[in-house]
């Protein structure tokens, strides 16, 4: 399969995501402004590249995706839930987040994803109400968290950290709770992770994906910051 250039004049357009290649790369070029991303979220495209290459987009074949009321909470860290050892906050802390998820070690990375590049127009994308985070805290400090983008009633998780035993745990459990409640129909976790596989995640064909993405981007989106606790 071809991989396509981006155009630099038209950040709306992109190929149709089942044109990507079997590794689920489909597009190289373009740039990382919030109209751009916000198409390719909007076609289940998101940008994956390191630091020096040039951006390429992926919309992967199966895709890792969590339905909220699929969640499945270990007794372990239901314990740890029940306990209150983390204020779970939204929004108060994007950047941080985002700086501490690309320092992360990660086994079979060399290196970081998250480049500068990358956290400038994930901030931005947060400025705009669009990009979150969900943040674990123990006595006044961030010791884990997450962040992605919402549209719709979809929520598309980026990456996580921990500094803390369970932190980033309590934040995603506690965040996809909030999500059925507000009536989220899935949070895509992109590639199937062993990680998220214990919390319920399933693969989907691209097909089905993009079915319940055009479903989900029906609703209302979420946008701007999300308070604290979050609002109904």
């Amino acid at each position: 399969m071809p991989i396509y250039l981006l155009s630099e004049e038209h950040p709306e357009l992109f190929p149709p995501p089942d044109r990507a290649d079997k590794s689920g790369v489909l597009a190289v070029g373009g740039d990382l402004s919030p109209e751009r991303l916000l198409a390719a979220y909007s076609r289940g495209i998101f940008p994956w590249f390191s630091e020096g290459d040039p951006i390429l987009w992926h919309s992967p074949d199966p895709r890792f995706v969590l339905e909220p009321d699929k969640l499945h909470v270990g007794r372990s860290l239901r314990k740890t839930l029940a306990r209150g050892e983390y204020e779970v906050r939204y929004d108060t802390a994007f950047a941080r987040v985002i700086t501490e998820c690309g320092r992360v070690t990660r086994p079979g990375q060399n290196g970081t994803w998250i480049t500068d590049e990358m956290l400038e127009a994930y901030v931005a994308l947060h400025e705009r109400g669009y990009a979150h985070s969900v943040e674990a805290w123990a006595g006044g400090e961030l010791k884990g968290g997450l962040y992605g983008v919402s549209l719709g009633a979809a929520f598309f998780g980026e990456s996580m950290f921990a500094l803390a035993p369970d932190a980033s745990k309590v934040a995603f459990v506690t965040a996809v709770e909030r999500f059925k409640a507000w009536g989220f129909q899935f949070v895509d976790c992109q590639v199937e992770t062993e990680h998220l596989s214990r919390f319920g995640a399933e693969s989907w064909p691209r097909k089905r994906f993009l079915t319940a993405l055009r479903e989900a981007l029906r609703q209302p989106t979420r946008q701007g910051k999300w308070t604290q606790p979050a609002s109904e």
